[in-house]
């Protein structure tokens, strides 16, 4: 007997880096773009929407994900697909478009490639 695939206990699951290297570092950080910011932000907005919790959506700091060069960044799961982003516009067209509309936003879409 087959048995149904595992639900997640997120439907989606969004990580910001918010990492914050020291000053003359040489390689960028995403805090320096205001990243803990924009992540507040954000979670403001999916409670203001309802959709965070169990089985909706869920916000969440990380520390560096190795990506800050093209950042900032986040990434969302379970289909692990990686954002930049600018400002609020930004991230409202990301939770939209992707998150709730199941489509992402190839315009802020950062290459899966590492190599890339």
């Amino acid at each position: 007997m087959a048995t149904a695939p595992a639900m997640s206990y997120y439907r989606k699951h969004l990580f910001f880096c918010t990492n914050q290297r020291e000053p003359g570092a040489d390689r960028p950080s995403c805090q320096q773009c205001g990243a803990a910011e924009m992540r507040g932000w954000l979670k403001a907005r999916v409670k203001a929407l309802d959709l965070a919790g169990p089985g909706g959506v869920r916000i969440n700091t990380a520390g560096c994900l190795d990506r800050c060069e093209l950042g900032p960044v986040l990434v969302v799961y379970p289909e692990g697909v990686w954002y930049t982003y600018i400002d609020e516009q930004d991230l409202e067209e990301i939770l939209q478009s992707h998150v709730i509309e199941g489509r992402p936003v190839e315009r802020l879409r950062l290459p899966d490639d590492p190599g890339a």
